[in-house]
């Protein structure tokens, strides 16, 4: 993975400077990860970034990072309807507009599905849709619906053949990518796109330093192209979406995963491959 360093986050690594100068966004979960990718992206090419997340010392780190002071941080926990109003209120009352959310925070636990509580079904439940839909709906009916116009970009997962090990989160990122899908065509009228972007397997600190090491191990080998995705490659697309190349793209799931969705595994695998790595192919009978 490629570090997030100070002179990363200064300057694009894609795209013009100033490509986004006078823009107002929103990254939810912006302390760490993909999140914090995005945000320094985003700030790199002039907007005007609040990250927000339950816990301040990660967000901090991230405003640190950005030595323009593009990023500002406000703590908030997108399950409670109250704290999500002030910040949007306090980000609209400080810009006067909100043109961009990232609906990044979200969370999961592996386990089995017979092992998964009610609980802890709720809980990510909660975060990944509910959190998702309080924002979404903060930010629309402040800012966007009266500006007629604004984007919203939510971080989904794949593979979308199914997660085994996370039946919940599954579940719920189905519901947001569809939630984004309904309402690009509802609130088309106002001007306001709306997508997801299916991440694949990304080497943040999370997944690299918290999940099972065999899992980490293995994974490259389960995508196609050979190698898990970074951070950055998660944050481009979102600048992308964010700048006027994104206007016409309403409605659709952007999966980056190496091409897992349409696999399940490096081709060819090992068992119909030659001892050099080559598939085999069937054998063809020499014209008479």
């Amino acid at each position: 993975m490629r570090p997030v360093t100070d002179s990363r986050a200064m300057s694009s690594q894609l795209f013009r400077d100033g490509l986004l100068n006078g823009q107002v966004a929103i990254v939810s979960g912006g302390g760490t990860g993909i999140g914090r990718a995005i945000a320094l992206e985003l700030a790199s090419l002039g907007a005007a970034v609040t990250v927000c997340g339950r816990r301040p010392e990660p967000l901090q780190e991230t405003v640190a990072l950005q030595p323009d002071g593009r990023i500002v941080a406000i703590v908030c926990d997108i399950r409670e309807e109250d704290q999500v109003r002030t910040l949007v209120d306090s980000v609209y009352d400080r810009h006067g507009r909100i043109d961009l959310l990232v609906n990044n925070a979200g969370g999961q636990f592996l386990a089995p599905a017979e092992a998964i509580t009610p609980k802890g079904f709720r809980t990510v439940i909660r975060l990944n849709v509910e959190g998702t839909w309080l924002m979404t709906h903060a930010v629309a009916t402040r800012a966007m619906i009266p500006a007629g116009a604004g984007k919203v970009v939510s971080i989904t997962l794949s593979p979308h053949q199914g997660q085994p090990g996370m039946a919940h989160s599954a579940a719920a990122r189905a519901a947001v990518e569809n939630l984004m899908r309904t309402l690009s065509i509802e609130w088309a009228r106002h001007g306001i796109v709306l997508n997801a972007i299916a991440s694949g397997q990304v080497g943040t600190d999370t997944f690299m330093t918290k999940y099972p090491q065999p899992i980490v191990d293995a994974v490259a080998d389960t995508i196609p192209l050979g190698r898990i995705g970074t951070v950055d490659e998660i944050a481009w697309l979102v600048a992308y979406l964010a700048s006027p190349a994104g206007d016409f793209v309403s409605g659709t799931v952007l999966t980056v995963d190496g091409a897992r969705d349409n696999n399940n595994g490096r081709w060819p695998p090992a068992a119909i491959a030659d001892a050099e790595g080559r598939p085999f192919a069937q054998a063809r009978r020499p014209k008479p």
